[in-house]
């Protein structure tokens, strides 16, 4: 008989997509006022894996993962979406984001994202947001599944989710959470 129990807490990682530069420094630091301290930014990436957003936002578009100090339950997941989706209203423009925050969660064994479209794999969690399954972490690596979107399914982006990963792992040990 299985027995019911509380989740781990999880390390929030958000993704921050935009054509400027600037603007991207400016969202993190409005998130890192959010959710506390960022343990890991990564370098300003490109984003070209999809031409996507370059409708609304433009191009080219550049990226951040920023991943935060403070670990939070999964099941807060939806609020973190919700604060997000405001935060970016600043950034907007004639109706168009210049800024898309995308948060998330790693967990040992697994990477999920928000989002507010369902899909066959993307169950839901309430409040409009669904928790897509984006990575799952077996034989020492994280691993792309067949609906993983492709630039978080690249060797560079999933190694930068394991070096998250292991600071969280280590912080759980630490913390005894």
């Amino acid at each position: 008989m299985s027995r019911l129990a509380t989740a781990p807490v999880v390390k929030l990682i958000m993704s921050v997509l935009s054509p400027a530069p600037d603007l991207i420094g400016q969202a993190v630091r409005v998130v890192s006022d959010l959710y506390g301290e960022a343990d890991f930014v990564s370098a300003l990436l490109p984003f070209d894996y999809t031409d996507y957003y370059a409708a609304e936002m433009g191009a080219p578009l550049y990226r951040r993962f920023v991943a935060f100090e403070r670990l939070m339950p999964p099941e807060t997941l939806p609020d973190v979406k919700r604060r997000t989706l405001e935060a970016e209203e600043q950034w907007t423009e004639g109706g168009r984001r210049r800024v898309n925050i995308d948060p998330g969660y790693l967990a040992e064994a697994h990477l999920i994202l928000a989002t507010g479209k369902g899909y066959a794999h993307r169950p839901y969690l309430r409040d409009g947001v669904y928790a897509d399954l984006t990575l799952v972490y077996q034989r020492q690596a994280f691993r792309p599944l067949a609906w993983t979107y492709p630039d978080y399914g690249s060797p560079d982006v999933r190694a930068l989710f394991e070096k998250i990963r292991a600071k969280y792992l280590l912080q759980r040990k630490e913390t005894r959470l």
